[in-house]
């Protein structure tokens, strides 16, 4: 993947495009780490596949690794998400505002 811009949102929109990251992000929510292999399981992918979607996800700061032995285990980290939140709830807003405008138009109809 190719990254036009080290800007922390543009790699948090990039990072979850795709749905297989946004389902290892899913299978870590709620848990405290679990280890590559056993997030690995459920896909029809090989392990080394999953590992290129586990550095996108790291080089975004989503997850973060630690090794143990021949353990390497994943977090979630939810903060920078919160950057990207903040910018679509703005896009919310605004299309909120417009959608009552043009409840109140029909109303007046």
């Amino acid at each position: 993947m190719v990254y036009y811009s080290g800007d922390q949102l543009n790699l948090t929109f990039s990072a979850l495009a795709d749905p297989t990251r946004r389902a290892l992000l899913t299978r870590l929510e709620g848990q405290d780490s679990v280890s590559v292999s056993d997030l690995a399981e459920p896909f029809a992918m090989s392990l080394p596949a999953v590992m290129k979607h586990l550095d996108v996800l790291s080089d975004a700061g989503l997850v973060t690794r630690t090794k143990s032995g021949r353990t390497v285990m994943c977090r979630l980290n939810a903060a920078p998400m919160q950057e990207a939140n903040r910018w679509l709830e703005r896009y919310a807003r605004f299309w909120a505002q417009r959608l009552d405008r043009l409840e109140q138009f029909l109303e007046n109809q």
